[in-house]
């Protein structure tokens, strides 16, 4: 029973960490604006550089990546869990989860919050940090050949299952089907992006100035 209680009392404060809406917050305190009422109206880092600039745009993304990547960590909390068990990884999948929600709905803003993508970056970054960089890479390419971040997003999404399962071939069953999830995630919230990349209005994104295209 304690240690349901544990991972209870973990998986709400990933959820509230997770929920922390950094993109929001920053616009409010330090631009007087919602960042939900500009640009593509998303919450998230990529927006925050579009509206805000390099500076605060760093600072979101780096921030929604750190919420991911400390919500998994929680695990280590539980000493009773050994290390690189399929157990322990479960459990972090789990908090991970819980952060990404958070991120999508946080508590603190109307359940109103971004994509999930650097949080997810976070969280896969702590559960698996080859394949989670092999997944960057896909994305830093994808966006500078076209200046979408929306697909870079989608394509490091869809290829992450890949780096997971057929190249570092990971023994952790629920690893895997969580690199599975991970992909349908990021088509799911990126869906509006994918109507507007059909109907060639999709916003790119400039990580060096604030930009409205």
């Amino acid at each position: 029973m304690k240690h349901f209680i544990d991972l209870f009392l973990m998986l709400i404060s990933s959820y509230l960490i997770g929920a922390i809406p950094t993109s929001i917050w920053i616009g409010k305190i330090f631009f007087r604006i919602d960042i939900r009422e500009f640009g593509s109206g998303n919450a998230g880092a990529s927006n925050a550089f579009r509206v805000f600039g390099p500076i605060a745009g760093s600072f979101v993304l780096l921030f929604d990546i750190f919420k991911g990547y400390a919500a998994v960590n929680l695990v280590q909390l539980f000493s009773f869990l050994q290390p690189g068990s399929d157990e322990i990884v479960n459990v972090q999948i789990i908090l991970g989860i819980a952060a990404v929600l958070g991120h999508i709905y946080p508590i603190y803003e109307g359940f109103r919050g971004g994509k999930g993508v650097a949080t997810v970056f976070g969280v896969l970054l702590a559960l698996h940090p080859l394949a989670t960089v092999c997944a960057a890479g896909v994305f830093v390419v994808a966006f500078f050949a076209t200046r979408y971040s929306s697909v870079g997003s989608i394509l490091a999404g869809l290829s992450f299952p890949i780096w997971i399962i057929f190249v570092f071939t990971t023994p952790h069953f629920f690893l895997k089907i969580f690199s599975l999830l991970v992909a349908v995630l990021l088509i799911f919230t990126h869906r509006k992006n994918v109507v507007r990349l059909w109907n060639g209005n999709e916003n790119k994104t400039s990580i060096f100035s604030k930009s409205s295209s």
